[in-house]
């Protein structure tokens, strides 16, 4: 049977997940993932791309606070559901929005953790971003992530993956939302749309991976060209790289871990296992 074999959120864009065994889906996915985002001077965005040391930022939830953490460094408190802050306009590749300041004592903090000026920012309440619509046509949004509300992964895809590069991998290297246990090997390129627990997802797009995934998910140091090297040898496609699927949650709901997974309707496979 196939189920949902963990799951995970990352309040911080680019910084650490949170693995939780149950969560709510909100508008732009599960509640506060990537609701929070680094940028530089001119409000674009900062991954680990820019700053490997946004990895090192562990998040906890605790009570109604996101709390920051860092080897070093005090904990920064932030109110998890606030929506206090100075408006600001902020880009994520080609979206240009609002979102809410986290304040000088923020920004001071993540410029120290990152060695380099950067702001803290969070999503508005009137929060506006839909997901390209040449992928999914319907009406859905999306936080501060790289363009679609979740990230679905087969734990079988991520062994097979270890197997060919010959060591075991963090999974955090690969950001997924979802882990899905139980299927084959790259069973999700072949899923269209597929229910979990009670929750319908449209698989919309394959995600083409970057760098990040060559990076330590603890300190966002380059760890060599693995395993994307290993990963452009038989996972390449028209769009690149391609790892995992974006998705789009139909409605709202609750996933939790061990939830049933079934297969509603699928597509001719992507990228040859």
């Amino acid at each position: 049977m196939v189920a949902l074999g963990a799951l995970r959120i990352h309040p911080v864009k680019s910084g650490a997940g949170i693995e939780l065994r149950e969560r709510e889906l909100d508008r732009y996915g599960l509640a506060l993932d990537r609701a929070w985002m680094a940028v530089d001077e001119g409000g674009r965005f900062l991954t680990q791309r820019d700053a490997g040391a946004l990895a090192a930022l562990r998040p906890a939830l605790e009570g109604d606070a996101l709390v920051l953490r860092a080897d070093g460094a005090p904990p920064l408190r932030l109110p998890a559901n606030g929506e206090g802050g100075a408006p600001c306009r902020v880009a994520v590749w080609r979206h240009r929005g609002p979102a809410l300041d986290a304040g000088d004592a923020a920004a001071r903090w993540l410029s120290a953790r990152l060695g380099r000026t950067a702001r803290l920012v969070r999503i508005p309440p009137d929060h506006a971003r839909r997901v390209n619509p040449d992928y999914f046509p319907g009406e859905a949004h999306t936080a501060f992530t790289d363009g679609y509300p979740l990230l679905v992964l087969g734990e079988a895809s991520l062994r097979d993956l270890e197997r060919r590069v010959g060591r075991a991998l963090d999974p955090g290297r690969f950001r997924a939302n979802l882990w899905l246990r139980g299927a084959e090997p790259y069973a999700e390129d072949g899923w269209r749309r597929i229910r979990v627990g009670e929750v319908e997802l449209a698989l919309v797009k394959p995600c083409d991976r970057c760098v990040i995934t060559t990076l330590d998910p603890e300190s966002g140091k380059s760890t060599g060209d693995e395993p994307l090297r290993t990963l452009a040898g038989y996972r390449r496609g028209a769009e690149g790289v391609l790892f995992g699927w974006y998705a789009v949650h139909l409605g709202p709901g609750r996933l939790e871990v061990g939830d049933p997974v079934t297969v509603l309707e699928t597509r001719e496979a992507g990228p040859a296992s």
